[in-house]
Order: structure tokens, then sequence, then C-alpha cells
């Protein structure tokens, strides 16, 4: 892993995240934590626990983005839950430790994608002689007649054999048979077989299902495809074959345990406002219960593997309009150490996130439009017209924050998308400047019962 300091993690967030800097602070020196313990003597490193941080701030402010950010920064595998889910009726905590079995997931298909990239030169060479064999079925080399001179003319049929071979070797090289059809025998997996018993879990359902469908024979499959179909489907088989699954999961736990990040969303949902009484807030201070030996540290089962969850980086976010993060049980709250107040968006930060990040809304219409070859581009006193509208209606209706941007652009250019290409051809400029801005948002402003526009 390539690890950053935190001013370079800080700087990473920044193309993508427009202001908050003190959470992303926090999240950077958490993230470079990480590196510091394992670089620390092995004495202590069991001892050096993570530093949960719980963030507060309203919706649309940024809280998941850092989060999902974050991790791609670290390459770590990342998963994202909503506690909410946890509360459904019936159930108190149902089967919270399924956040963890994400995760492993998430960093099984990370490891398993890395070590297909390594052998992706033997697969592709073992591919070219598959798809060489459909096309040109090689022969048996016979005990005489073969020169081994290649300028001479073929002695045999086994030479001629091996130089037409070389020339579809070639073309195949150069993409030429890319739109011939070949048959190929594909894998097929074995059917999924459903379940029901009383007691019977998602985990116990898996290991079952796996079970069964490994005892089961898989069946080879003729299919008649393209050769560059088949080059994918058979570059998937071969690297398959030559990855070591047992690897795989131990170092999948391994990553998981090290550097894996849960971001659990909405928790200010479970917190009970009112403690002593019955009804809902039972259930939500179950699910807290329930959490409390995942955060603080337990081993997990897996179907790959037992997992603890010591030095998983937990973030939690809510609003925590109705409730406060005091309505959390004590112990809870002590699990998340770093509380940090995420800032309500204001006008400047509407008009830096549609300029400034590597995916502004902007840039994104832009790039969808020039794939029908229309050249889209904003003005800058447009842009800053457009954040004073999403301000204006998230402070009069409902502060949604950033996700208000969408609204709003959506409003504006839905006319241009649907006429594009039947009316607007391609090659066409379409320039969005204050003026056109006023045209087509003039009634949205205006309009005081806005719930047709709220998201």
């Amino acid at each position: 892993m390539n690890y950053l300091t935190p001013r370079q993690i800080v700087a990473e967030l920044d193309k993508y995240i427009v202001g908050q800097h003190d959470a992303k602070r926090n999240v950077a020196i958490a993230l470079r934590n990480r590196w510091r313990r394992m670089n620390a003597p092995e004495s202590i490193q069991q001892d050096i626990i993570p530093n949960n941080i719980l963030m507060i701030g309203a919706t649309g402010v940024g809280k998941t983005e850092i989060a999902r950010r974050l991790a791609k920064v670290a390459d770590a595998p990342f998963t994202k839950v909503e506690a909410s889910k946890f509360t459904e009726v019936g159930y108190v905590g149902r089967d919270v430790e399924s956040m963890v079995r994400d995760l492993v997931e998430q960093s099984v298909q990370m490891v398993k994608a890395r070590k297909k990239e390594d052998v992706k030169g033997r697969a592709s060479q073992m591919v070219e002689d598959i798809i060489l064999d459909a096309l040109i079925p090689p022969m048996k080399q016979p005990s005489f007649g073969f020169s081994g001179n290649t300028n001479d003319e073929p002695k045999s049929d086994h030479e001629l054999n091996e130089r037409t071979r070389q020339n579809f070797r070639e073309k195949l090289q150069r993409g030429e048979l890319d739109d011939r059809k070949i048959e190929i025998d594909v894998q097929q997996a074995g059917a999924q077989i459903g379940m029901v018993g009383p007691g019977m879990d998602d985990m116990t359902m898996m290991n079952l299902q796996e079970m069964l469908s490994g005892m089961m024979p898989k069946k080879a499959k003729k299919r008649k495809v393209t050769i560059a179909e088949a080059r994918k489907i058979l570059l998937e088989e071969e690297s398959a074959k030559l990855i070591d699954m047992d690897e795989v999961k131990e170092e999948a736990i391994r990553k998981a345990e090290n550097v894996g990040i849960i971001f659990i969303d909405e928790i200010d949902k479970i917190a009970s406002s009112s403690r002593g009484s019955g009804g809902p807030d039972v259930s939500r201070e179950g699910v807290q219960r329930d959490l409390l030996p995942i955060v603080e540290g337990s081993a997990v089962n897996t179907k790959y593997g037992l997992i603890n969850t010591d030095h998983i980086l937990f973030i939690a976010a809510g609003a925590f309009h109705v409730s406060k993060p005091s309505d959390l049980i004590p112990e809870l709250q002590g699990r998340f150490p770093i509380r940090v107040e995420l800032q309500s968006l204001t006008k400047d930060d509407f008009y830096h996130i549609l300029k400034e990040p590597k995916n502004a809304l902007t840039k994104q219409y832009e790039a969808m439009l020039a794939a029908e070859s229309v050249e889209l581009t904003f003005q800058d006193d447009a842009l800053m017209q457009i954040a004073e509208i999403a301000f204006r209606i998230n402070s009069e209706v409902e502060n949604i924050g950033a996700r208000r941007l969408h609204t709003v652009m959506s409003h504006l250019l839905n006319e241009f998308l649907f006429d594009i290409p039947d009316v607007i051809g391609a090659n066409a400029k379409i320039v969005v400047n204050a003026q056109l801005v006023d045209e087509r948002l003039s009634g949205l402003v205006k309009n005081r019962d806005l719930s047709q526009y709220i998201l």
C-alpha cells in the first residue's frame, strides 16, 4: 500500500470534497495511525487500537464521500451500512455481523483482482493457445519428414500446420480475427439451491449453498462466440485457475483486519431520545448493544475464516437533528472517541463544488454531452447563480446539502438533454450563462411550494 502522510491524504481528499477541513484532518490522522501501528514494536502492536470517528452533520455535507474516498486513497476494503436497517420490525439488532462479512467479501474481491492482474500475462498466453487450437487444431509431429528449415517449402503436413498456426497467431495478436466466431467450452456453475428452515440465518444458508454447489460436478457447455468475447470469458477462467484461493483468503482476512473501514451511517436513528421508555427505543438500544462487541473488538465467523475486528476502523455518521450523540449508550459513545462536526454548506461552497472537484456535476454533464458530440460550457456567473439558487432552496425548504445541486442542474438542463440528438444535432455548442439560468430557474425560486422539486 502506498502510505501517504496526513497532509498528502488531505490533499487527495481535496480533489473530490470541498471544505470540511476538520473532518479531513481527523480521518487523515486515523489512516496514518494504521501505518504507525504496523511499524511499531511488535510487543505493543496488538494494544494500539484505532480511534473510531463519529461524524455529526446534516445530510449532503460530505460524510459518506469522505469515508468512501478515504478507503480509495488507502486501497482499503470498505463497506457502508445503515444502522437503521438493523431495527426492522420483529428483529432486535438482526445480524449486525453481516457488515463484517461484507467487508471480508470486499477484501477477497480486491485481493483476487490484484492477483488476476499479476497472472494476466500467463493467462493471456494460455487463452491465445486455446483460441488458436479452436481455429487451427495442431497436428502431431511425425517421426520423420520435418526439415525444421522455415525458408524452404514445407516438407510435411505438420510443418504446413505449424506455419499456418504461426500466421494465425500473429493475426490474433493484431486483433484482425476478433469478429470471427468460434466454439469454446465454458464452465457452468452449479444451480443455486434455495433452502428454508426454522432459525436459518443468511450465514448458514450461504455455507450450505456453497457446500452443495462444491459437491456438484461443474458442467462444461459449448458456446459459439466471437473471438473478442471468447478472450474475455477464457481470460477470467484461466486467471482463476492460476490463483491459489487459500492464499487469497488468508491475505484478504489479514487486509480486512488491519486496514478495513466500516462506515455506519444513520447512527442517530438508533439513539434513544428518552431513556427507560418502551416502544421503538427498546429496539434501538438493542441494536446499540449488538453493535458494541463488534466495534470494541470480537471474532466474527465468515465463510473465508475467522476475522478479528479489533483493528478495523469504524466511522459512524448521523445528522443528530432529533437526538444527540449523548443519547447513545455510554459504552458505544466511548468507542467513538473522535467527534467531528461537519459544517453546513454555504453559497460559496456550492460554487466551488460545481467548479473544482474532479467529479464535479458540471464536468459530468459536459462528458455526457460530449458522447453525443455536443460541446457544453458553463460561464462563471451562471455557476454563481446556480449556487445561489440551490442555497436559497435549501434554506427555505429542507436542507439536503450538496444533493440539492442535482435537482437544480437537472431542472436547468433537462430540455437540452431531451432535445439531443433529435433537435440539437452533433457538433452543436451550448453555453450556459446567467441569462439562461434566470429563464429556466426563475419559476423554481418564485414558487414557494417546492414540494415537486424536493428529492
